[in-house]
């Protein structure tokens, strides 16, 4: 999970952005920052699948496959 210091810092970054601009470097560490939160969202959103069932309204199992398969796969490592 990202930092609160660093969640702080995007949005100071974007709110600067929005109001006077930023520097070259401002912009390169921004693009850093926005690298490493999109790199948590993702990962958290690829754990919430492997944990993840789809039951039908009969209460039948229709888990897509694909998420079956990486469920599955997450079993083995």
């Amino acid at each position: 999970m990202i930092s609160e210091e660093k969640l702080q810092r995007i949005n100071i970054l974007a709110k600067k952005a929005k109001n006077s601009g930023l520097t070259s470097k401002e912009k390169e560490e921004q693009q850093e920052l926005r690298q490493e939160y999109l790199k948590n969202v993702r990962k958290s959103f690829k754990n919430q699948f492997k944990t993840m069932t789809v039951m039908d309204p009969e209460g039948n199992d229709v888990t897509p496959k694909k998420v079956r398969d990486m469920q599955e796969r997450n079993k083995k490592h």
